[in-house]
Order: structure tokens, then C-alpha cells, then sequence
């Protein structure tokens, strides 16, 4: 990546790809004190997802790090299992490890990208889904991924399933942190389908 592209990316894609981002760290495991007190001070419009954010925002404001990760242990990991399974494989076909990682692992082998060898999740868990994305939007990869590439990407990984989990993530028993996360997840992911079906972002 030159510093001509970095510096070349529109403000709109480094806010989509900042969104992205935020969305994995805080899916790939409980916050910590400072990122749950950077998401305190968060603020949004009146836009659904602009309202989704200051909910998000306020109820940070009240959230304590060891509640947040007997929270997260209850969503994702549980006893056996938690509460909910947030891979594209699970959602998509009712197992695991089935033909949707299958796809996305020779995606990601064509853009030369592997799983770091201290992660054992698949490779097609949310977390992992919304920090591709992030990273492929600014070029964190080697090269800026144009609109096409990000769009193909969208739809064949994230946009037949990630909708239908935010909006479990709102609705789960054990979700309170994890409620307007899954309202912002919602809501972002509403707004990349559309614009990616206009052409757009």
C-alpha cells in the first residue's frame, strides 16, 4: 500500500471501514475498559443507525468490563455452546464448517490472506467477516479493494446471513451490551446492501 492510497481514501470509506472494524474488535471478544469508555463517547444523528449508535453510547455509559465479558461468555462460548453461532456456515445451512467457509477460504486464499496461526476460529465468524471487510475497504491488505471487489465480497460472505445475526445479537436473553450492537451491526448492514444494490456506498 503507497501513501498516495492512503491518503486517496475518501473520508466516507474510512468511516465504512472504522464501522466494519469497531463491529469486529468488538465481536472478536469482550471489550475492554477503554474501548467500552471510546464507545461511551460515541455519537450518531437521528438516523436509524445514527440513533442505534447513541443507544449504544449510552448504555456503555453504564457498562462495567467484567459484566460485559460474563456477557460475551454467555452469548458465544457458554457451556458447550452459547447462545448464538456467528458463522456464515451455521446460518446458512444449520452446521458448521460447511460449504460457506469452504467458499470464503478460497476467497481468501486468492487475496493471499490466511488465518493467524493463533486463531482457531473458522474463518467465517462474524468477527472475522467484519474485520476482512474493514481491512479490505482501506487497503490494510496490500491494495485498495475497489467498490466491485468489495460488493462481490458483501454478497457472497456477509450479506445473506450478517442482517439475521445482528438482529438475533438484539433479541438474544443475554444481550444487553450486545443489544445496540447488534442494532448498529442491523442497521449498517441495511445501508451497505442498498448502497451496494445502487452501485454505490
Amino acid at each position: 500500500m503507497t501513501a498516495a492510497a492512503t491518503i486517496n481514501i475518501p473520508e466516507e470509506d474510512r468511516l465504512r471501514a472504522d464501522l466494519y472494524n469497531y463491529l469486529g474488535l468488538v465481536l472478536a471478544g469482550p471489550p475492554d475498559e477503554m474501548l467500552i469508555g471510546q464507545t461511551a463517547g460515541l455519537s450518531g444523528d437521528d438516523s436509524a443507525l445514527g440513533e442505534a449508535i447513541c443507544t449504544l453510547a449510552r448504555v456503555a455509559k453504564v457498562t462495567k468490563p467484567k459484566n460485559v465479558v460474563s456477557e460475551y461468555n454467555r452469548l458465544f462460548i457458554g457451556l458447550g455452546r452459547g447462545e448464538l453461532l456467528p458463522y456464515a456456515s451455521y446460518y446458512l445451512t444449520g452446521f458448521l464448517n460447511e460449504k460457506p467457509l469452504a467458499l470464503l477460504r478460497q476467497d481468501m486464499s486468492a487475496r493471499g490472506l490466511q488465518r493467524a496461526a493463533n486463531v482457531f476460529e473458522p474463518e467465517d465468524n462474524i468477527a472475522s467477516l467484519m474485520e476482512m471487510m474493514g481491512a479490505m475497504i482501506v487497503g490494510r491488505f496490500g491494495t485498495l479493494a475497489d467498490l466491485s471487489t468489495q460488493r462481490d465480497f458483501f454478497n457472497k460472505h456477509i450479506g445473506p446471513w450478517a442482517e439475521h445475526f445482528f438482529s438475533d445479537l438484539e433479541g438474544a436473553k443475554n444481550s444487553v451490551f450486545y443489544a445496540p450492537v447488534g442494532s448498529v451491526g442491523r442497521a449498517f448492514m441495511q445501508i451497505e446492501a442498498e448502497g451496494f444494490r445502487l452501485g454505490g456506498t
